[in-house]
């Protein structure tokens, strides 16, 4: 497709060409000879445990919720639909603006309700970008046509977590909902299928949902991509002016994480600990809900789930095992280039294999909000092949001379979700905790790690990642060109001319990585390589991310904490766990710290040249030696060490190098150089432009602020300790400026260039990281948890639940008792709640 003057393009991520021809040179693929295929290993039989109900069967949804402090439902209920009743209930109780948003935003109607931009008036067509996507993606149509072939509990589940949300909506009054959408034409019932088609939206969110604005402009050359009214041939009456940028990363979002396991070795009482420290963001579709589920005798298992699971536990634990989950390094998506066929003057045609394929144009229309209780309808064409929709970034993934490409998601569709969670939140024991993944494939984008009573560890990254072919790995891994585009791109990219570069299905459990024993299990984002510093991982699809490579500043402060976080005798008890996890230490200062310091004071008073610009760093420096090597409100400079960091991280200035045989060790030792000296300069330049003194202390430069109902400053300000990726913490949260996935006005503060740092804001509010946290340690007496979610329960601004949580880790940072057994949850109880659909 030629571009236009009508569009505004962004391209982010490939400085490289893409080059993978169609014949001839190094790039010839298409005589590739087939390697011999790995077998399809044989699924190991599932035992047949006591099924749970699924359905109720008396005609009435009926559960028992009794709330604890902090706003903690804990559900009872006989069969898992009633379970679920009583979840969406609740859940809407505290965040029925997400849901209703995200029902919106899966079903295509954006647009019908707010207009084509997301800022409105501004031809961004973002809301046309996204209705038209999940249309070309398709995911409505596959949740219409597969819910009667769901199993039973996932049937069930989506039901019910449906009728308890209508429950809500219908019973409560308009002045008791979320003042943001309470009355809003938005806010409808759902149905299963609604359910349903979040799910399988859901799943799309590290593959194909980053390219829906490469889908939106895909055309052949001479086609025009842009939607027109239906029946009138003629311009929408709105200026359509869209950026189209590919993602440069296949975790756009930097969504991240730390989760361990210990296990019988590394406990103090010998039984098995889990620590989950999720880092997501505070607002929007990634929120984490905490619950309780109990069905007597059968499931009994309480956590934190993402917004949206219809009655399951994402991360928690039940009587027996404990569990968490990071995001993974893996891929869960191949952008093919296919070959056109020359003979066809369309480019509606491309070959594998020598046979001829279609390029399937895809007709759809949408309702367009055009003014008050007005809207039009909107028609284009989207192009579709057997891999999946075609994408265009022009100046990277371009249609025309010779190719197209399209991006095939293995999580499309993934029918899987619920039922691989409960299959989690039902074991009994760490055999049946595996079985889960070998049965399922619902694991999305995670990385797990689980301990049981018995003090068994376990680790697998069950994220679903293509299987690629033998013939393909090789290619991916010895051809020039291939590597290159995918170090440009950030995924992987195919060709598409040969089936042997095809996937079919995602990689097997026995395939994956995977580790167990008795002693941990661990990861902070990085590859499946170090989830056992003693036994690294090898051997495994490339798909899955490095080996052998640099690891991030936080992912060595976990092996430090692990090697050190234990005391003289090397076991962890639940207060050490903790201590860890909240020490709000870095990881960058432990390093470099003394090394800084000697740098800045040799330098004096003497001004560093920046630029041009004579910096004075001598104040900065007396402040910097007062620092505490934390991130908590009460450190003096902790922003100056992170403001340097942010600087470091530009041009690290270390004086041993990374080397693979010492990868928690190493790079190691502050050089100190010019370079080191102009990198502290330029941090205090930073906060120079900022207003901020130097030795402010840390509780007045980091803070969490909420937003009003039309997303304006409450103006109230809570002090937030807690460190960054960038300075190696631990116990992580930043600034989140950027999309968080719903059409929810909320506040947000510019940053400096290069920095979480914000000169409006005089500091940083955060809106990202340690969201819902927990530890939890087998007993005798059966498991005790700690946890905290830091922003509180309910999203509704002025609701006792919606900072209550957030004040207490104000206050020190700090997790508080998870009440598990009927005893504890009636001494804490605050309310109590029979509900039915009759």
């Amino acid at each position: 497709m030629k571009i236009g003057k009508s569009f505004r393009l962004s391209f982010v991520g490939l400085s490289v060409a893409l080059v993978i021809g169609c014949g001839g040179g190094s790039n010839d693929f298409s005589n590739v000879q087939p390697t011999t295929p790995t077998p399809t290993p044989t699924p190991t039989p599932t035992p047949a445990p006591d099924p749970v109900p699924a359905f109720d069967t008396d005609g009435s949804l009926d559960a028992n919720i009794r709330w604890t402090t902090y706003g903690v439902p804990h559900v009872t209920a006989d069969n898992l639909e009633s379970m679920s009743f009583g979840i969406g209930y609740a859940f809407a109780n505290d965040n029925l603006c997400i849901i209703a948003d995200q029902v919106v935003r899966y079903n295509s109607e954006r647009s019908k309700y707010f207009g084509p931009d997301k800022v409105l008036g501004s031809g961004d067509s973002q809301n046309l970008i996204n209705d038209f996507g999940y249309l070309t993606v398709g995911i409505r149509e596959i949740a219409e046509s597969n819910f009667v072939s769901l199993s039973d509990n996932t049937k069930a589940m989506m039901q019910g977590y449906a009728a308890g949300y209508n429950k809500y909506i219908a019973s409560t009054p308009l002045s008791d909902m979320d003042p943001q959408c309470a009355g809003q034409p938005w806010v409808q019932p759902i149905s299963a299928v609604d359910v349903y088609n979040m799910t399988l939206g859901i799943a799309l969110l590290p593959g194909a949902a980053n390219f829906l604005g490469a889908m939106f402009i895909a055309a052949p050359d001479g086609v025009n991509p842009l939607p027109t009214p239906v029946d009138s041939g003629k311009p929408a009456p709105f200026e359509i002016n869209p950026t189209v940028a590919a993602p440069d990363t296949t975790n756009p979002q930097d969504l991240g994480s730390n989760g361990w396991g210990l296990g019988s070795e590394m406990t103090e009482n010998g039984m098995g600990m889990v620590m989950g420290n999720p880092h997501f963001p505070h607002t929007g579709n990634l929120r984490f809900w905490q619950s309780h589920i109990t069905i007597p005798g059968h499931l009994n298992v309480i956590g934190g789930s993402l917004s949206g699971m219809p009655g399951g536990i994402n991360i928690g634990f039940n009587e027996n095992m404990a569990w968490t989950h990071t995001f993974s390094t893996a891929e869960h998506f191949v952008v093919y280039q296919l070959s056109l066929d020359e003979s066809d003057p369309s480019s509606l045609t491309h070959l594998v294999d020598g046979n001829k394929r279609t390029i399937f144009p895809k007709e759809l229309v949408i309702d367009v909000a055009v003014g008050a209780g007005q809207t039009i309808q909107l028609q284009k064409t989207a192009y579709v092949t057997n891999y999946g929709p075609i994408i265009e970034v022009p100046g990277a993934f371009d249609w025309g001379n010779g190719s197209v490409y399209a991006i095939k998601d293995v999580n499309f569709p993934n029918h899987d979700v619920v039922d691989h969670w409960l299959a989690m939140n039902l074991a009994s024991n760490m055999e049946e905790f595996k079985q889960a993944f070998k049965d399922y494939d619902g694991v999305i984008f995670n990385n797990t790690m689980a301990a049981s009573k018995e003090g068994e560890v376990f680790y697998i990254d069950d994220s679903t990642v293509p299987r690629l072919t033998q013939t393909a790995i090789d290619q991916l891994t010895t051809n020039p060109e291939l590597i290159a585009a995918k170090q440009a791109a950030g995924f992987t990219i195919l060709p598409g001319l040969s089936s042997q570069f095809d996937f079919d299905i995602p990689v097997p459990y026995e395939e994956a990585p995977k580790y167990e024993g008795a002693d941990y299990v661990q990861n902070s984002n990085d590859s499946f390589w170090l989830t056992n510093l003693e036994s690294p991982i090898d051997g495994v699809s490339p798909l899955y991310g490095q080996v052998g490579n640099q690891q991030s500043l936080r992912s060595r402060h976990g092996h430090f904490l692990i090697a050190n976080g234990a005391g003289t005798d090397g076991k962890f008890s639940p207060a050490e766990l903790e201590a860890g996890l909240l020490s709000n230490a870095s990881y960058l200062g432990i390093e470099v710290l003394d090394g800084l310091l000697e740098v800045c004071q040799a330098q004096g008073s003497e001004p560093v040249d920046v630029d041009g610009v004579s910096v004075d760093i001598s104040a900065a420096c007396s402040a910097l030696s007062l620092w505490d090597g934390t991130m908590n409100v009460n450190s003096v400079a902790a922003h100056l060490f992170r403001e340097f960091a942010f600087q470091f991280a530009t041009n690290p200035q270390w004086v041993e190098p990374f080397d693979v045989s010492a990868p928690a060790t190493t790079p190691s030792g502050l050089a100190q150089n010019d370079t080191t000296l102009m990198h502290f300069a330029r941090a205090v330049q930073v906060l120079n432009v900022a207003g901020v003194a130097a030795d402010e202390t840390f509780g007045n430069v980091q803070f969490i602020e909420r937003s009003l109902p039309d997303g304006s400053p409450s103006g109230i300000r809570i002090p937030w300790a807690g460190s960054h990726n960038v300075e190696g913490g631990f116990n992580v949260f930043r600034s989140d400026g950027g999309d968080n996935g719903t059409l929810l006005p909320r506040h947000t503060y510019p940053s400096l260039p290069g920095t979480n740092m914000s000169a409006e804001a005089k500091g940083y509010h955060i809106g990202y990281g340690s969201s819902w946290m927990y530890i939890v340690n087998f007993t005798e007496q059966g498991p005790v948890g700690r946890g905290l979610l830091t922003y509180s329960q309910s999203r509704v601004l002025g609701d006792e639940n919606n900072d209550d949580q957030t004040l207490l880790y104000s206050s020190s940072p700090q997790l508080r008792p998870l009440f598990f057994t009927d005893q504890d949850i009636e001494n804490n109880k605050v309310d109590e709640l029979d509900l039915s659909s009759q």
